[in-house]
């Protein structure tokens, strides 16, 4: 526990729960919890309700956190503040503090995954039988819930009247900064503390290179021109930094508004498939289109396999998945082919191919994660149709014509021991058709 200057543990204060928010700056949580006269108490959990069900001991996320609370604490100290980390559930962890502080308030911004809100209505509900405010703000997204709805109050299912609603609401004020950053000295004082090391908490620390949260302007400018091909640098580079929220949200937007449309529209589909989970979290373990249901997958545990290794014998596909496995990233465009590849070329269930890139993925963001794995699949709302069956050897021709980027990622693709294709793409694609002909009965999906 850490120390207050004057040792006193009586006068009140408030807390500020840092969570997919890891930034000092335009935080609006964080600002609502500075301006509100209490001296704030910086607390990151290190929850282990989560943390235990990570099988890598070397997860990339964890590693990537530790990163962005250890640069949170340093630019804490200067400021005479530092902030408490604690590896313990955060029901626990609350209880704790209760006992130890005299806490006004908590404040922290909203998160809107299922097991979130299920854990933030669990700490409201302790926290409200001693008297104390839970205050939750909006700050990972611009529009949250229901904020963007049909005329008759019901969620969008498809993505474009979405996008139109969602940019005739937007007004300034939504792009608006939260000037938490002119606040710090509001931080509660202490004495400096020690965060528990990775090892502390059950992880090994490796060396892997991460973006730095820098919005490129000339990159997004050009955006639309080369967010297509893998083997240049033009993606933004952001995604995991919205994910942790070592960027803010708002400041990307009014880059994107002035810049690009194609990459705000980007930024649209990632709240629109959070607002899908909100409205549908059955998504997370069923078909959003629920006759897929129907479907009886081959789930061929020694084809997911090859898959997941890169040994499918089709080199943009196995390029990404080497490409994820080696660092936690993957192209967009890729993360379409390897997808659609496992899901129509091998017929294997989509929660599988899912589960793999929740496991691996740096950037892995449940919504977006869900979103586009049953958008590759056919079953998710407003899907690619289902017969549309991406042919591997014309990806590669369109978006990767010199294998710049296949060749950097597969060592041994013009080697003897490189593998022959899992399976011939006329007979997968007309093999795939037959199945879903056959389950619906020539019915329109």
């Amino acid at each position: 526990m850490i120390k207050m200057e004057d040792d006193s543990r009586k006068a009140e204060i408030s807390i500020f729960w840092f969570r997919r928010d890891l930034r000092l700056n335009d935080n609006a949580g964080l600002f609502e919890a500075m301006k509100n006269g209490k001296p704030v108490l910086p607390l990151f959990i290190f929850d282990t309700d989560i943390l235990d069900k990570l099988p890598n001991k070397e997860d990339k996320r964890v590693i990537f956190i530790h990163r962005a609370i250890s640069k949170l604490q340093r630019e804490l100290l200067k400021v005479g503040s530092s902030m408490l980390v604690l590896h313990q559930t955060p029901l626990r962890v609350f209880e704790k503090l209760m006992n130890e502080y005299n806490i006004s308030a908590v404040f922290a911004n909203s998160d809107y995954e299922p097991a979130a809100i299920e854990r933030d209505n669990l700490i409201t509900h302790l926290l409200k039988s001693k008297g104390i405010a839970f205050q939750l703000f909006k700050d990972q997204v611009i529009f949250e819930k229901s904020e963007i709805l049909k005329g008759d109050g019901s969620p969008f299912k498809i993505f474009t009247p979405y996008s139109v609603v969602w940019k005739q609401t937007l007004k300034p004020e939504n792009t608006a900064i939260f000037p938490s950053e002119s606040l710090l000295n509001n931080f509660y004082k202490t004495s400096p503390i020690s965060i528990p090391s990775l090892s502390e908490i059950g992880f090994k620390n490796i060396e892997f290179p991460i973006s730095q949260p820098v919005i490129d302007k000339n990159l997004i400018q050009k955006y639309h021109l080369t967010r297509n091909f893998p083997f240049i640098n033009g993606t933004s580079q952001l995604s995991v930094h919205l994910r942790f929220g070592t960027v803010s949200i708002r400041e990307v937007l009014r880059v994107a508004l002035d810049l690009n449309e194609q990459f705000l529209n980007e930024l649209i589909w990632r709240e629109f498939f959070m607002m899908i989970l909100f409205h549908h979290p059955r998504v997370v373990n069923e078909c959003f289109k629920k006759k897929y249901e129907l479907i009886v997958w081959r789930n061929n545990e020694a084809e997911f396999e090859k898959w997941c290794l890169g040994e499918t014998g089709y080199p943009i596909v196995d390029a990404g998945m080497r490409e994820l496995n080696e660092t936690g990233f993957m192209h967009n465009r890729v993360r379409m082919i390897v997808a659609g590849f496992l899901t129509k070329h091998l017929l294997i269930d989509w929660r599988w191919g899912e589960a793999y890139f929740a496991e691996k993925l740096l950037d892995f963001e449940l919504s977006s994660n869900n979103g586009n794995w049953q958008w590759a699949a056919g079953c998710g709302c407003d899907a690619a149709p289902y017969f549309r069956v991406f042919n591997p050897h014309e990806q590669i021709k369109k978006f990767d014509p010199d294998l710049q980027y296949t060749r950097k990622c597969v060592k041994d693709l013009y080697q003897s021991d490189y593998p022959a294709p899992i399976v011939e793409h006329k007979f997968a694609r007309e093999r795939f058709l037959e199945l879903f002909k056959t389950t619906f009965q020539n019915n329109i999906i």
